[in-house]
C-alpha cells in the first residue's frame, strides 16, 4: 500500500522530478503545479496531472499558499511535499495544509517556527547543550547597536539573516568601516529573499569548514543521525561540491556531532527529515570540542543524494512513510556508512565572468550514462529538471542538474565525478562544468586540505578568470559554419554568408581554384561576440583552418559542435564558445560599460536598488545600482570620476542583458587621465 493515494509536489525543477520518481515507485498519483514560465517544464510532463498557479514571478505562483492549496483541493491531493526552497520552511503553509485536511510532508509547524529564526533557534539549542558560535542573537536591530556588538565580538564578523538560508542575507565584514554598507546590503537581500530583514551578528571562524548532520525523526519519539556531509566548498556562501562522509572525520567527532544534532531535533519535537548545520574550526584537524551550531534546515536538502548513496536508503521514501505515521525503518545501531559520495551542482552561470547567471535556450544537453534518482551505472546519478529544448529562465535558481558519484573510496568517487563532468555537454547558457571538474581534480582538495575559503583563494587555478576560447574550438566552429553555409543546409546561413563577400563556396570564387588546390580565404566571424578573422584553406586533402596564423590540428580534448539559430556552439572540456557570422542587421549591445559612459545590465534581472540621482557627482568605486538575478545581487560600480546623466531604469524594473541603465559623464580630470 502506498503511504498516500496522491501527492502534490509544491515545487519545480530537479527536486520536483526527483520526488515524483519515488512517489510513482510507491504507487502514488503525482500532481504538479507550475507557473506560466514553467508551462512546458519537465516536472509538468512527468506528473500524472498538473495545475497552473500563476505568472512567472515566484511570489505570485510558487510562494502563494492560497494558489498551491487551491490546486491541491482541485486535484484531490491527499498530501503535499514542499521540496526545498519556496514554501518548504513556512510554518504558516504547514498550518494551512492541516486546516485544509491535507498532510504536509515535513515537520510540525512549531518545529519549523522554532528553527526558522536563527537567533531564537540558537537560544533554544544552547539550552539543549549544543555548542553555539559567539555572537549577538537578540532582537535589537538598530544599526548603531549592531555595529557596537560587532566591535565587542571582534572582527572579522558575519552578518546573517535570521530567516531563510542558502547564504542569502549573509555578509562577511573584516573592518568597522565596511559594516554599515554590508548591513544595508544584507538587510535588503534578506527582505527580498525571505520577507524578513532582521539579522544577527556572529564571530567569523578562521579556517572554517561547513559540516552538517542529516537527522530523521518519527512521531513515535525515535530520532537518528544519518551521518555527516561536508559542504565546505562554497562560493559566496553557496554550496558548490558536497560529499559524505567528511574527510578527516574520526568516529569520536562523528558520534559527538551526531549526538548534538539529535539533541537539537528532540529539543523542538522534530518529525521528518532535517539538517543540523555546524561551523567547524578546521585548524589542526576536526576535534570533539571544535564545532558550533549554525542553523537547522527543516526540510530536505539539495545535497541529500550523497547521504542516500552512503547509507543505501531513499530519504524521500522515509519522508513519506514518516508523514503517514510509520516508524523509522532503521534505528541508530542499524545504520552504517558504505563508501564515499560526492555531488556537484551544475549551474547556468559563467565562472569566467564573475559567475554571472546565464539564461537562454538549451540547444543541447547530454550527461554520461547514469540512472536518475539512484546510484547505478558506473556509480553515477544525475538529478535534473530540464531537457534539451527547454529555457533556463531568469526567474528561478539557475541549477541545471546535480551530478552525484559514489565509490568505494573518496578518490574513486572524485575520479568518477571528474569523468562525468568531462562527458557532460551543455549548449546555450554557459555553465560551471569546467570549474567543477577543476575543483574535483585539485590536488589540495584531493588531499583534504580545504575550508570555506578554498575557492576564493584558488579562483585563478580553477579557471574562474576571463579566458579566450581555445583555437581548436574556434577552428571547429569555423569548419561547421563553412559546411552549413556552403552545402545549403540552411538558407539563413547562405544569406548571412553573402554579406561577407569573400566567403562562399570554393567553386564559386574566381581566384585560380584548381583540382590541385587553391589559395586561402579570409573569413570574418564573431567568437563569443568578439570579431575574429581566420583563414580557411581548401586543398585536395580537405579543409584546414588557421587562427592567428597557426594552423589547427587535432583537438587535445574531445569537442562537440552544435548548430543553432544563434550560430555554432563548440563544447570542449566543460567550456563553450559561440561562433557565428556577423549580424549586419543590428549590433548587439555589449554588457558592461561603453565608451560613452553608458552602464548596461550585465545579465537579465531586476533593479533592486538605485543609489544615485541625475546630476549627482560620483567617484570611481562608488556603488551606482544593484541588479538581482536568480537570487544573486550584482552591484554596478563607477569605474571613473564623473556625473550621473540620464537614469533609464526604474526601481523594481525587470531589465534584459545589455539594457542601458544609466550614463556617467566623465569629469575633466577623468577624461584627461582616461
Amino acid at each position: 500500500m502506498p503511504p498516500f493515494p496522491s501527492l502534490l509536489i509544491a515545487n519545480r525543477g530537479e527536486i520536483a522530478c526527483r520526488i515524483m520518481k519515488t512517489a510513482k515507485r510507491l504507487g502514488m498519483r503525482t500532481i504538479a503545479v507550475y507557473s506560466e514560465a514553467d508551462r512546458n517544464a519537465r516536472h509538468v510532463a512527468l506528473a500524472d496531472e498538473a495545475h497552473a498557479i500563476g505568472p512567472a514571478e515566484a511570489r505570485d505562483s510558487y510562494l502563494s499558499i492560497e494558489k498551491v492549496l487551491a490546486a491541491a483541493k482541485a486535484s484531490g491531493a491527499a498530501a503535499i511535499h514542499p521540496g526545498y526552497g519556496f514554501l518548504s520552511e513556512r510554518a504558516e503553509f504547514a498550518e494551512a495544509c492541516a486546516h485544509a485536511g491535507i498532510i504536509f510532508v515535513g515537520p510540525p509547524p512549531g518545529a519549523i517556527r522554532s528553527m526558522g529564526l536563527k537567533g531564537e533557534a540558537k537560544a533554544l539549542i544552547e539550552k539543549a547543550g549544543v555548542p553555539i558560535s559567539p555572537g549577538y542573537h537578540g532582537v535589537r536591530q538598530e544599526p548603531d547597536f549592531l555595529r557596537e556588538k560587532a566591535y565587542e565580538i571582534g572582527y572579522p564578523v558575519l552578518i546573517k539573516a535570521v530567516a531563510g538560508g542558502g547564504g542569502k542575507g549573509m555578509r562577511r565584514v573584516d573592518k568597522a568601516l565596511e559594516f554599515e554598507a554590508a548591513l544595508e546590503s544584507a538587510v535588503r537581500e534578506a527582505t527580498s529573499s525571505f520577507g524578513d530583514g532582521r539579522v544577527l551578528v556572529e564571530k567569523f571562524i578562521q579556517n572554517p569548514r561547513h559540516i552538517e548532520i542529516q537527522v530523521f525523526a518519527d512521531s513515535h519519539g525515535n530520532a537518528v543521525s544519518l551521518f555527516e556531509r561536508d559542504c565546505s566548498l562554497q562560493r559566496r556562501h553557496q554550496k558548490v561540491i558536497e560529499e559524505a562522509p567528511a574527510p578527516g572525520m574520526s568516529e569520536a567527532v562523528r558520534a559527538r556531532m551526531g549526538e548534538a544534532a539529535r539533541a537539537a531535533a528532540l529539543a523542538v519535537g522534530y518529525v521528518g527529515a532535517g539538517t543540523v548545520e555546524f561551523i567547524v574550526d578546521g585548524s589542526g584537524g576536526l576535534k570533539p570540542d571544535g564545532f558550533y551550531f549554525m542553523e537547522m534546515n527543516t526540510r530536505l536538502q539539495v545535497e541529500h543524494p550523497v547521504t542516500e548513496a552512503i547509507i543505501g536508503h531513499d530519504l524521500v521514501e522515509w519522508q513519506l512513510m514518516v508523514a503517514a505515521g510509520v516508524r523509522l525503518p532503521r534505528l541508530q545501531d542499524e545504520l552504517s556508512i558504505t563508501g564515499h559520495a560526492v555531488e556537484a551542482r551544475l549551474y547556468a552561470e559563467d565562472p569566467e565572468n564573475g559567475f554571472l547567471p546565464s539564461t537562454g535556450h538549451l540547444w543541447h544537453l547530454a550527461f554520461p550514462p547514469s540512472a536518475e534518482g539512484e546510484i547505478a551505472h558506473r556509480g553515477l546519478r544525475v538529478d535534473t529538471g530540464v531537457r534539451a529544448g527547454d529555457e533556463v529562465s531568469p526567474y528561478y535558481d539557475p541549477m541545471i542538474a546535480k551530478i552525484i558519484a559514489h565509490g568505494a573510496t573518496r578518490d574513486e568517487a572524485l575520479d568518477r565525478l571528474s569523468s562525468a563532468l568531462q562527458e557532460t555537454y551543455v549548449a546555450g547558457p554557459k555553465t560551471n562544468a569546467a570549474f567543477l571538474r577543476a575543483l574535483a581534480d585539485h590536488g589540495e582538495f584531493r588531499a583534504g586540505r580545504f575550508d570555506t575559503g578554498f575557492i576564493e583563494r584558488h579562483a585563478e587555478a580553477l579557471g574562474a578568470v576571463s579566458r579566450a576560447p581555445s583555437h581548436e574550438a574556434i577552428a571547429a566552429g569555423i569548419s561547421c559554419l563553412v559546411e552549413a553555409g556552403c552545402e545549403a543546409v540552411d538558407d539563413r546561413w547562405r544569406e548571412r554568408a553573402s554579406a561577407i563577400g569573400d566567403w562562399v563556396s570554393p567553386f564559386d570564387i574566381g581566384d585560380g581554384f584548381q583540382l590541385g588546390g587553391r589559395r586561402e580565404v579570409l573569413i570574418s566571424v564573431q567568437v563569443d561576440g568578439a570579431d575574429q578573422r581566420v583563414e580557411v584553406i581548401t586543398d585536395r586533402s580537405g579543409r584546414h583552418v588557421r587562427v592567428n596564423g597557426a594552423q589547427i590540428g587535432a583537438p587535445r580534448l574531445p569537442l562537440m559542435t552544435v548548430e543553432s539559430a544563434d550560430g555554432v556552439y563548440v563544447l570542449q572540456g566543460g567550456r563553450q564558445c559561440l561562433v557565428r557570422l556577423p549580424d549586419f542587421s543590428a549590433a548587439l549591445a555589449d554588457a558592461g560599460e561603453g565608451a560613452d559612459g553608458l552602464i548596461k545590465a550585465p545579465m537579465h534581472g531586476k533593479v533592486t536598488a538605485i543609489f544615485v540621482a541625475a546630476g549627482q557627482p560620483v567617484a570611481k568605486g562608488d556603488k551606482l545600482m544593484v541588479v538581482e538575478a536568480m537570487k544573486m545581487e550584482h552591484a554596478l560600480i563607477a569605474s571613473f570620476d564623473g556625473t550621473i546623466g540620464t537614469i533609464h531604469a526604474a526601481l523594481g524594473e525587470q531589465v534584459g542583458q545589455g539594457t542601458g541603465l544609466l550614463t556617467v559623464q566623465k569629469s575633466d580630470a577623468s577624461a584627461k587621465t582616461g
